[in-house]
């Protein structure tokens, strides 16, 4: 278990901002495996290239220590971008044979696939003493999250998880608005966005549709169980099945929950109880589990504070829904922005920020004129990508990153707790009155999860468990 405090908060103390001129020149074998001097480039490999992976792997090719010397995507419609744009690399369709052949060329790696893609990726690149940088959220499963923390600690690289608000101005002027005491102990916390801007609350396919010409179906199932091909998966479409991708909750939770998780003294949450939309209920209430996430949900999460006075209440509601509007909010002052917002409710005063935690501002927004909060907090100016990349560059234990996996992996757990509800939702409760409603068979939708984080563990509902790691295909493992 990871103990709240200064060193664990990273993203608050930025070491990396110069990289040191005078710095000796060591040879590249004396410092060990993984290990960057400050004269040579970062050479950096990239696995998923379209997409968010091409603006990816821009980024970092904007510092101009960066070599881009590898790229791989099972599909070569999506990468022919980032193919184009950097020529002299080499390519790929597997990330195994990518990384065995180009090992020696390759210092850092860039992982931007579907979600439950991520943590088999990452995990054999950091085995092989490259450093990582992993899309958000960090993995699919809560295992995988864990497994991740514990492999960037074992192998001792750089690391930092996608969310590029972590390294913004926001979420550090807002823990310093927190920090005066102004809105007193927070004791309850509002979370929301618009999305899914996919398709959700869908029948799983069953109709094979051909697979389309320089796509390999098979490498981007990579740890999912086989099933036919069909339009609706691909290419952004994923994001709403829950074997690949984990919802509007995994899209958004990284860059709305940051600042809960980044400010606020809590660590892993022992509650956690969801409801979905009535449509969704009404389309799979004699399935197993649907495989398509609802088109709305909301997620109540109880966190035990850390400094053991009491709890914190965060709740996350996705897909239109919002929480009730602040009486200290004016009819006319946009509350959140179109991506979503975050609300802290103090026993003082209110706290409101935008998505990733920009432009936090006191309620009523009056107040935020006649407040003035000192600088204490040191900004990242080069931004979430080129602070991992002069990281890595520094070496490990040199250099800070906003959202290591220190940080990371315990926040990716503490969200997906929340999918975790959504999955279990229409599990049978074997211990339920079975003619109480819904046709004879009680779902656990009324039930409270009780969570166990140090074992990972559901403690009150046994079915929920097989969702906290599942099942790789055959050939596949962490």
């Amino acid at each position: 278990m990871r103990k709240k405090s200064n060193s664990t908060r990273r993203s608050f103390i930025k070491k990396s901002a110069v990289i040191a001129t005078g710095i000796s020149i060591i040879p590249r074998h004396v410092m060990g495996r993984g290990f960057v001097p400050p004269s040579d480039k970062l050479n950096i490999a990239a696995i998923g290239v379209g997409g968010k992976g091409a603006s990816d792997i821009t980024e970092f090719a904007k510092s101009p220590y960066v070599n881009i010397v590898s790229l791989c995507d099972v599909d070569d419609r999506q990468s022919i971008k980032s193919r184009e744009s950097f020529p002299k690399a080499s390519y790929f369709h597997d990330f195994r044979e990518m990384l065995d052949k180009e090992d020696k060329n390759i210092d850092a790696v860039s992982v931007s696939t579907p979600d439950h893609n991520h943590a088999v990726a990452a995990y054999k690149a950091m085995q092989m003493g490259k450093h990582v940088y992993v899309q958000k959220p960090l993995t699919h499963d809560i295992w995988e999250a864990r497994m991740l923390t514990e492999a960037a600690k074992k192998y001792k690289v750089v690391t930092q998880m996608g969310n590029q608000g972590a390294s913004g101005d926001g979420v550090r002027k807002m823990k310093e608005i927190y920090d005066t005491g102004i809105i007193g102990d927070v004791h309850t916390v509002k979370c929301w966005t618009n999305r899914a801007i996919w398709p959700q609350a869908l029948q799983t396919p069953t109709k094979k549709h051909k697979i389309p010409k320089g796509l390999n179906w098979d490498l981007w199932l990579n740890t999912a169980e086989m099933r036919d091909y069909n339009d609706a998966y691909l290419p952004f479409d994923w994001r709403g099945w829950s074997d690949f991708g984990t919802g509007a909750l995994g899209d958004m939770a990284c860059h709305i929950m940051d600042p809960v998780y980044r400010i606020l003294p809590i660590l892993y949450p022992n509650q956690v109880e969801c409801s979905v939309s009535e449509s969704y209920k009404g389309k799979f209430e004699t399935a197993e589990y649907p495989k398509s996430f609802p088109n709305s949900s909301k997620i109540h999460l109880s966190y035990p504070r850390t400094d053991g006075k009491g709890v914190i209440k965060v709740s996350w509601m996705d897909g239109g829904i919002m929480p009730e509007r602040p009486d200290e909010l004016g009819n006319d002052e946009p509350f959140g922005n179109w991506d979503g917002g975050v609300l802290f409710i103090g026993s003082k005063g209110k706290l409101l920020a935008d998505c990733y935690g920009a432009n936090p501002r006191l309620l009523p927004l009056s107040l935020n004129e006649q407040f003035e909060v000192e600088e204490t907090i040191t900004r990242v100016p080069e931004g979430h990508y080129l602070q991992w990349v002069n990281a890595c560059r520094a070496g490990y234990g040199n250099a800070e990153t906003s959202s290591s996996f220190d940080y990371a992996g315990p926040f990716t757990e503490s969200i997906l707790i929340g999918n975790l509800a959504l999955k279990a939702y229409f599990e049978v409760d074997p211990d339920a009155d079975k003619t109480s409603f819904w046709g004879g068979t009680k779902y656990n939708g009324r039930k409270r999860l009780m969570w166990d984080a140090k074992n990972m563990k559901v403690t009150n509902f046994e079915p929920a468990n097989k969702y906290v790691k599942r099942e790789y295909r055959e050939g596949w493992k962490l």
